[in-house]
């Protein structure tokens, strides 16, 4: 069985990255407010112990958009920290087990002001 590589993430020019984040299954991830209180302090926490800052988000009830500056390794060590911390809140407080985001999250490289603005 041959195995797919997971491709590399595309370095933005700008700095700036709009990150997408999908439930598993296209399910609900955020069922009440203070769910989505809680992942927005979560990406002001990580955007104090990582060099990225959040400028503009998104919250649906089954996925998120986020608008990010930082480096792209950056990036994924914080990305990395709200979904393990988000997810075992929501197993805990959901009583469930199993994946809450579906995938990994997917990221576009924002390459110029049309992309940034279209991202608002």
């Amino acid at each position: 069985m041959k195995v797919k590589a997971r491709q590399a993430r595309i370095i933005s020019p700008t700095g700036y990255y709009h990150v997408m984040m999908r439930g598993n299954n296209r399910e609900k991830i955020f069922i009440k407010e203070d769910q989505k209180r809680y992942l927005t302090e979560l990406l002001r926490i990580a955007s104090l112990e990582e060099p990225i800052e959040a400028v503009a988000y998104c919250l649906m009830d089954n996925h998120m958009h986020i608008v990010v500056k930082g480096e792209i390794e950056d990036l994924s060590q914080a990305i990395k920290k709200i979904n393990i911390k988000y997810a075992m809140k929501y197993n805990k407080d959901t009583k469930r087990i199993g994946h809450v985001f579906q995938d990994r999250y997917r990221s576009e490289a924002v390459i110029d002001d049309k992309y940034y603005f279209h991202t608002y």
